[in-house]
């Protein structure tokens, strides 16, 4: 569904539904200021003061591209949940000093859920992002801060981040979008948040009725069972220039001792998620199809009980960017999975549409981490081209298997001398 230029200042706001920019190639043609009464032209965060004089905000519109790879905003339509991160994106501010004080909505949005009160005075969330297409935009859907899956503590969290050696706080937000059905989002709610706040409600969708009500436990998401598709060699690659470079220096760093990149794997798994625990690494003479064995352990979050640990077989490839992980390995890795293990298949490039196709079609027990996740745990670990070098040589000291491997090849050579 679109909506012409023309339309816009008189529709509603369809989920899905793209909204197009103007003729011109100036602001004048920014959808925004037409689609919804009173908001900015510009800006992630684009808000709307209530027009009673109370300072409180009608509506926040975010605004994304879900491109930026240093700012993975993303919405994950099986469960409705939207992750967008603040608006503090360079180091030399505070958390909330922010140009549109982006942040200190965040933090004021998210106390007013926790503390359970006073629930009329969060805005709406309206979240749109970029189709790529001039200045045409795409309405993802009416969002709510939080998730009843995700507790209080975890819904908004501050983080470091360091770019050019300086380092600095931002917000990492979850949202939930709200099933509000086949009806659209009426333009008169909007008008009356601005004009006539008190006796908006009647307007409202019922699923926004019912989060003001309810709080997090009112939460209804607008959930799409996820069509799967294979990712395709550009989407497996897909890093910007500090994550190709820090790719580049990894494979440089092991192209004389590829099975060096094992260890490299292993601790980049546990850097993706901290319950990878315990991985030992193979003889790279004998790996039985295997690099590492490690455990996936989760937590009851009490002291009192032990936690459940499931075994995991890694298999770690440091391939150029032209050279794809192919059926023959990821055949070998799947053979030498054992009963209630899984596998995990770490390659510095991608997997061919066959190997992969094979494994979601027969439905293996294989997570496929690639060069654009690579790219993008290491900038979340705070590791770049500035300090790569220095953290892939503290993995080499700790991977007593080079010491053996020398070891095997000297003994190779005095036994079979030529």
């Amino acid at each position: 569904m679109e909506v012409a230029f023309d339309k816009l200042d008189t529709s509603d706001l369809f989920v899905d539904c793209i909204y197009k920019g103007g003729p011109v190639s100036n602001m004048s043609s920014e959808p925004f200021h037409k689609l919804i009464p009173g908001c900015e032209n510009a800006g992630g965060f684009r808000k709307k003061l209530r027009e009673d004089g109370s300072g409180k905000y009608a509506y926040i519109v975010l605004y994304t591209s879900m491109e930026e790879l240093e700012w993975p905003d993303y919405l994950d339509e099986e469960t409705g949940i939207f992750r967008y991160y603040g608006d503090n994106r360079q180091p030399g501010r505070a958390l909330t000093d922010t140009k549109k004080k982006g942040n200190l909505i965040l933090e004021t949005t998210f106390a007013l859920l926790n503390e359970g009160t006073h629930l009329e005075d969060i805005p709406p969330f309206l979240i749109f992002k970029k189709t790529g297409n001039g200045r045409d935009i795409q309405f993802l859907g009416l969002a709510a801060p939080g998730n009843p899956k995700i507790s209080p503590d975890k819904d908004l969290v501050a983080f470091w981040r360091t770019i050019k050696e300086k380092r600095f706080q931002n917000y990492e937000a979850y949202f939930t979008i709200l099933n509000t059905g086949s009806d659209p989002i009426p333009r008169k709610w909007i008008e009356a948040l601005i004009f006539d706040h008190a006796n908006s409600m009647q307007y409202a969708p019922a699923a926004w009725v019912k989060f003001v009500k309810e709080g997090r436990s009112g939460i209804e998401a607008l959930k799409a069972p996820k069509i799967f598709k294979i990712p395709t060699r550009y989407e497996q690659l897909q890093s910007d220039a500090e994550g190709e470079r820090c790719l580049e220096l990894i494979r440089d760093h092991y192209k004389d001792f590829e099975q060096g990149f094992e260890a490299c794997a292993t601790s980049i798994v546990s850097k993706m998620d901290p319950n990878f625990v315990d991985f030992s690494l193979t003889r790279p003479w004998r790996d039985g199809g295997r690099d590492a064995i490690g455990y996936y352990t989760i937590k009851t979050g009490g002291k009192a009980n032990f936690p459940l640990k499931i075994d995991c077989a890694l298999e770690a490839k440091c391939y150029s960017k032209n050279n794809g992980v192919g059926v023959k390995p990821m055949s070998r890795l799947i053979s030498r999975i054992r009963y209630r293990q899984f596998g995990i298949m770490v390659t510095t490039s991608y997997v061919d549409t066959q190997a992969y196709s094979e494994v979601v079609e027969d439905g293996h027990p294989i997570l496929i981490v690639t060069a654009t996740d690579i790219a993008g745990i290491l900038r979340a670990n705070a590791i770049n081209s500035s300090n790569i070098d220095q953290w892939l040589k503290s993995l080499d000291q700790r991977d007593s298997r080079l010491f053996a491997y020398y070891s095997k090849i000297k003994e190779l050579q005095e036994n079979n001398p030529l």
